[in-house]
């Protein structure tokens, strides 16, 4: 996967490990778990387009539409839409269910690409 995508990438079951598990060893990959019929995931589209521009380079936004792949949704226990699951080093590290202002979502995320000292 190209980790310098100002756009969110479309994943499938198929490509599921290689564009999140194995590209988030390189960087943080938010997945936002969708539906086209969802209207609260049509509401953090623009949004997800935003952060991933805004984040290229840094974080890969990814979506997995949950109607198409419902392999990689049972997987990971998504049970409502929209689920943002972040991964690092092929591990779930933060997640966010509902809709969720921008500023909230980035906040998550940064926190993931810029761990705290300890």
């Amino acid at each position: 996967m190209n980790t310098l995508l100002s756009h969110p990438v479309s994943v499938s079951t198929s490509s599921f490990e290689t564009d999140v598990l194995a590209a988030s060893y390189h960087q943080p990959v938010l997945v936002d778990f969708w539906a086209s019929w969802c209207g609260p995931c049509k509401a953090i589209a623009v949004p997800l387009e935003e952060i991933a521009a805004e984040r290229a380079g840094r974080a890969v936004i990814a979506k997995v539409d949950v109607d198409a792949h419902p392999e990689v949704a049972a997987r990971y226990g998504i049970r409502s839409l929209p689920t943002l699951v972040v991964f690092r080093d092929g591990e779930v590290v933060a997640s966010l269910v509902g809709a969720r202002p921008k500023a909230e979502i980035l906040a998550r995320l940064d926190a993931v690409i810029t761990p705290a000292v300890r």
